[in-house]
């Protein structure tokens, strides 16, 4: 009785209304929170944040029950006995090296000690017979379980803060839809102006002489994306293009009409759809003691961001170049939009990209945090401090780069080619 601690039986009443009371009064907490925003939402009529916030919701049971089935199944995993034959130390998350070490670092400390346990599976509850060993430790699946309530929260922080930083740029644009919508009411040679501002366009994006050859034209689209997502020539022709496409009158708001396609956007991409989680699954599977998988994978968000954003300016640079080569008077008319500019024929190609980067960052936030929490500072997850120091730095300025320069553009882009 002593190993096992008191049973409820045994406890104090007191302490065990104090724990109810407790758990009850947060959950109460965080439910009427969500409806309360829930109900500010239905206020001011935003249906496409609501519907984001009851996919968070939905990603907030489905974790509740993974919860659930992982407490009430985690001693009848732990009791299942497999050879011990199976366990190599090729599947390790560390070397046996490493166990050593961090068993001699405070000079064979039962704490220590304790935490190498944790490495390799942790004690189990249920004793196997000589020669077997438990599928997975009682112990692992309490750490199972409290990663994947990290991973969770980490990514719905992430994917707010995302649309937080998009929404901060998007709306900086206000200015210049104002601009427009003033232009399209003055009677004094609005045309001249229109004309004006679509020259300046074409000129920013067909006059380098990077642009008359296809490979040049890939590496000066690939340097335009860091100074910046737009400017203020290309909203008025993307706008221009849009509104002459969709017959529709010069007056319309396209911001408006792109904060409202942003919200959708945001609620397609929150929680984590079934690719994901098989995404994640794969990379615990495949991160063996030695191919510093993490450290590798780290980089992906990196490239992906950069070949999203080198590929929507190629966009934007061919629309240009198609203008140069037609004979129309009106800019507006020679925007041809179509999906063909695009990889595969597929605009959303490029927003799910955008939702990979942003779920690879919060894993790859939720694996640190887990090891602080769960492991140590000395365990093999740490154990290389410029590894863990550069994966973090950059998976931080690639979420704020995409949240605030390349995601954007891609929401004005995609809405213009949007049928």
């Amino acid at each position: 009785m002593a190993e096992e601690g008191r049973s409820l039986a045994e406890t104090p009443t007191w302490s065990v209304a104090t724990v109810t009371t407790l758990m009850v009064a947060a959950c109460f907490l965080i439910e009427r929170s969500l409806s309360r925003l829930a109900k500010w939402l239905r206020k001011t009529k935003r249906k496409a944040m609501l519907a984001a916030l009851e996919k968070i919701r939905e990603e907030l049971m489905l974790l509740g029950v993974i919860s659930l089935l992982l407490s009430q199944t985690a001693r009848w995993i732990s009791e299942i006995c497999v050879p011990s034959t199976l366990f190599t130390s090729k599947f390790y998350m560390c070397t046996e090296k490493d166990f050593a070490d961090l068993d001699h670092h405070g000079d064979g400390t039962a704490n220590d000690t304790h935490i190498a346990r944790i490495l390799v599976g942790g004690q189990s509850m249920h004793v196997c017979d000589e020669g077997h060993e438990p599928f997975v430790s009682y112990e692992g699946l309490e750490q199972l379980h409290r990663f994947l309530f990290i991973l969770g929260f980490t990514h719905v922080l992430y994917s707010f803060v995302t649309v937080v930083l998009s929404m901060i740029k998007i709306y900086s644009w206000r200015k210049w839809e104002t601009q427009a919508c003033t232009l399209s009411r003055e009677q004094l040679q609005p045309r001249r102006k229109v004309m004006r501002r679509q020259s300046t366009f074409v000129f920013h994006h067909a006059s380098h002489p990077w642009s008359k050859s296809k490979i040049l034209l890939w590496m000066l689209c690939f340097l335009r994306q860091f100074k910046g997502s737009i400017k203020k020539s290309d909203y008025m022709a993307l706008r221009l293009g849009f509104i002459t496409y969709h017959k529709l009158p010069h007056s319309y708001d396209f911001h408006k009409y792109m904060v409202r396609s942003m919200e959708d956007d945001y609620n397609g991409s929150v929680g984590i759809s079934w690719p994901l989680w098989a995404y994640a699954i794969i990379c615990i599977f495949v991160n063996v003691h030695g191919l510093n998988i993490y450290f590798w994978l780290s980089f992906a968000p990196v490239i992906i961001v950069l070949l999203v954003g080198t590929e929507l300016q190629h966009v934007v640079a061919q629309l240009a170049l198609e203008v140069v080569e037609a004979t129309a008077t009106n800019v507006g008319t020679q925007l041809k939009l179509r999906d063909d500019l695009f990889w595969f024929g597929k605009p959303r190609v490029l927003w799910w990209l955008i939702q990979f980067i942003s779920f690879q960052n919060a894993f790859e936030m939720a694996t640190f945090l887990w090891s602080l929490w769960e492991l140590s500072a000395n365990s093999c997850f740490m154990k290389n401090q410029y590894m863990v120091v550069i994966r973090l730095a950059s998976g931080l300025l690639v979420q704020i780069w995409c949240s605030y320069s390349t995601l954007p553009l891609n929401v004005i882009i995609s809405q213009v080619f949007l049928e």
